[in-house]
């Protein structure tokens, strides 16, 4: 992870590489809410993701340390996704923003 921030001159620009993206704020949003997904969960929830999309998302926010991926040894396989410690101080973040998104929503229903 070290040398992927290396790229970026601006905080900004580290966090969107980190949540950036069509899904990955989204699923860290779910996963606050949910506290814990599988993955057929979370395709329900994405109903556009191709599972391709699905986990190439779930392997970054993984790398990146933003969640935690649980496999239990059963068949068939059992996997859960939560929020890492990481991911839980994303929250505030994605609270902001749901909140302006809303904001943005009601002044395009005044137009």
């Amino acid at each position: 992870m070290k040398n992927r921030i290396e790229n970026f001159n601006c905080p900004v620009g580290v966090t969107l590489s980190i949540i950036g993206g069509k899904y990955k704020a989204v699923i860290v949003w779910y996963l606050y809410k949910e506290s814990v997904l599988r993955y057929g969960e979370l395709q329900k929830i994405l109903k556009d993701v191709t599972p391709k999309m699905l986990i190439a998302q779930l392997r970054e926010l993984e790398a990146d340390g933003i969640i935690e991926r649980r496999v239990y040894p059963v068949v068939p396989p059992k996997v859960e996704y939560a929020l890492a410690d990481l991911g839980k101080t994303l929250v505030p973040i994605l609270i902001e923003m749901k909140k302006w998104g809303e904001f943005y929503c009601d002044n395009l229903k005044k137009d």
